[in-house]
């Protein structure tokens, strides 16, 4: 049942960029749509039938493949796993919705994004951790490609310069599985084998290995220092890829943390938790003064990620009950969000041609602007910012009630970051789409229902899990509780 969501986006992408013959870009993207429209429905399935009360392993497969070196095909979820597969697959379809239809070599583009979900897909779902790595190095190829062909003016070195950091992030990854099964003295690279075998390590041994997890999975979230490439690469990216980016590839890094950074190493994990808690707050705060100074609508959203991805590390530090089913609660709500924002921005950025905001002006005026487009903007930026009735505020709630009892002065300052959020984000609300309109972008285009599609579905999925974030909670909280309980 697993495989399915790997092996269907790894042979569609197979079909669409090496089958024989002419195939118009419009049936290439009706084909790519069916397929990951029929991903994201089987999703649902494994939804349906996933026992939320069951904090294993479920749907497992497993097939021998290198025992020589300890390679295995084992695939499984649980809660922690299950909400950031529907996400991936979620935001595959919106970003392939929101595609110009005219793209260029729209057969490789297409290929590409399979692979790209089908890498994402097993990630979340690996329990080799040398599958894990492969699935996390097979995702950067096609993002790279998406970034160097399909980028603004400045693609090649905002690719080459995520090329980089995430080919450093693999490299560590892969430095630690392997210390770790040559310390540990594991047969195999199996997930339950050398979790067990983590927490008989000296103590110093795991501090030497979580340290290479913190570093690795860091630059994947992107934590500061290790930031700069993630403001170049959305603003270089397409709006359907800064979509993807923001909203699932960085998940990968924290969910790293927690799958393979607190749940193998325990104790190491709770020596680290004050240096974590405090490169938080430097994260949530460097993120937010930062989204302030920018001009650039997307460059200004691209930091908010940076700051909003502090949150989850504040929350994986404190490794309270509440705190990790919060952070799980904030990958989700940071998910939607983002993706709302970034597909926004890329709709104000098709039809008036600027995202600078010292360009645009009174976006909302409703004859000649955009005014359903500010009002999703509106509602965007209110979840981001925390405001009750929507998912952003309930995952942040948590975050902080969770944390404080451990960390009370880093969850102060990091609730500090939200509301430097709304500060920000007023910025470009008043910037962008109040007031009298601009004289330069006075003449725009006509925004079309279908335009609209990904920005509603987002905006009522924002506000339904932020009136029932039960719902989601109830998905986690088994597995994030037996997280806690093994340290």
């Amino acid at each position: 049942m697993l495989s399915a969501l790997i092996l269907v986006p790894i042979i569609s992408a197979a079909l669409v960029g090496f089958l024989p013959g002419i195939i118009t870009a419009k049936h290439t993207r009706q084909a790519t749509l069916a397929v990951t429209s029929g991903l994201f429905l089987w999703s649902v399935v494994l939804l349906l039938q996933f026992n939320a009360g069951d904090p294993n392993l479920q749907f497992q497969e497993y097939l021998p493949w290198i025992e020589t070196l300890g390679l295995t095909y084992s695939l499984g979820v649980d809660g922690l796993s299950m909400p950031l597969l529907m996400l991936n697959s979620l935001l595959t379809v919106m970003a392939l919705y929101s595609t110009d239809e005219t793209i260029d070599r729209p057969r490789f583009y297409y290929s590409l994004i399979l692979l790209l979900n089908a890498g994402v897909a097993g990630a979340f779902l690996a329990q080799n951790l040398l599958l894990f790595f492969l699935f996390y190095e097979l995702e950067l190829i096609p993002l790279y490609f998406l970034i160097a062909i399909w980028g603004g003016q400045r693609r090649g070195y905002a690719a080459t310069k995520f090329l980089l950091y995430t080919a450093v992030s693999g490299a560590l990854v892969l430095a630690a599985f392997l210390g770790l099964v040559f310390l540990s003295g594991s047969s195999s690279f199996s997930y339950i084998e050398t979790q067990q075998l983590a927490s008989l390590l000296p103590v110093g041994r795991q501090l030497l290995l979580l340290g290479a997890i913190l570093v690795a999975f860091g630059i994947k979230i992107p934590l500061v220092p290790f930031h700069t490439w993630l403001p170049d690469a959305h603003v270089e990216a397409s709006t359907p890829i800064s979509m993807l980016l923001a909203g699932v590839l960085l998940k990968l890094g924290t969910y790293g943390l927690l799958r393979f950074g607190l749940e193998l190493f325990p104790e190491a994990w709770t020596l680290a938790a004050p240096w974590l808690a405090t490169w938080a707050v430097i994260s949530v705060l460097y993120g937010a003064f930062s989204a302030i100074s920018q001009r650039d609508m997307k460059k200004m959203v691209a930091f908010s990620s940076v700051a909003h991805m502090g949150y989850i590390l504040l929350a994986a530090a404190a490794a309270t009950p509440l705190s990790i089913v919060a952070s799980v609660l904030q990958m989700v709500s940071h998910g939607l969000i983002s993706a709302l924002l970034f597909f926004l921005v890329g709709i104000v950025y098709k039809k008036t041609g600027s995202r600078d905001l010292d360009v645009l002006n009174g976006l909302f005026n409703r004859e000649r602007g955009m005014p359903l487009i500010g009002s999703l903007m509106v509602l965007g930026v209110m979840a981001s910012a925390g405001i009750p009735g929507m998912v952003g505020f309930i995952a942040e709630f948590l975050v902080f009630r969770g944390s404080f009892p451990v960390f009370p002065t880093q969850t102060i300052l990091c609730m500090i970051g939200t509301g430097l959020t709304a500060v920000y984000f007023l910025i470009l609300l008043d910037r962008a789409f109040f007031g009298r309109l601009s004289a330069k972008v006075i003449s725009l285009p006509r925004v079309y229902w279908s335009e609209r599609i990904p920005a509603i579905i987002l905006a009522i999925l924002i506000v339904i899990l932020g009136v029932q974030p039960a719902w989601l909670v109830r998905l986690s909280e088994t597995t994030t509780a037996a997280i806690v309980v093994s340290r």
